[in-house]
């Protein structure tokens, strides 16, 4: 008797969470962040936080659907990024940055972020595009000194 009660209780106590997950809806736990990217600097400084500061929100929308990033002879496209921001969440860098605007228009800019470490320095040649209200990171080049 024992055996059925707890039988009965484990089969009520799927079913209550199954019902609680369901009602929550299809990504629920997923949604993700809207971060204001309606100028060139507001996502230049969304950059430096994500590949310095371990800023995980909003990296799919930082980045666009055709980014590409070199670095040496080494080059990754956009999902292998963000996947690699993600796990990256909260870890900050040991490092000083500092940020030049190489070149700015209406539609693009191209900036210079420099992360100075105790033995090295990386450079990131960065190009932010304005895609109708809100800019994105299209291009990345990495050197190491």
């Amino acid at each position: 008797m024992k055996t059925l009660v707890k039988t009965f209780a484990a089969a009520a106590l799927i079913a209550v969470s199954t019902f609680a997950m369901a009602a929550e809806g299809p990504g629920f736990k997923s949604a993700k962040a809207n971060i204001n990217f309606s100028t060139a600097d507001f996502a230049l400084e969304h950059y430096v936080a994500v590949t310095t500061e371990g800023e995980s929100a909003g990296v799919e929308q930082l980045f666009a659907e055709d980014f590409s990033q070199k670095a040496n002879e080494a080059a990754n496209g956009r999902s292998a990024v963000v996947k690699f921001f993600k796990k990256q969440k909260g870890e900050k860098l040991d490092c000083k940055v500092t940020t030049d605007i190489i070149e700015e228009s209406a539609d693009y800019m191209v900036a210079k972020v420099t992360m100075r470490f105790e033995n090295f320095t990386k450079t990131d040649l960065v190009t932010l595009v304005r895609e109708g209200d809100s800019w994105e990171v299209s291009k990345s080049i990495h050197s190491y000194k």
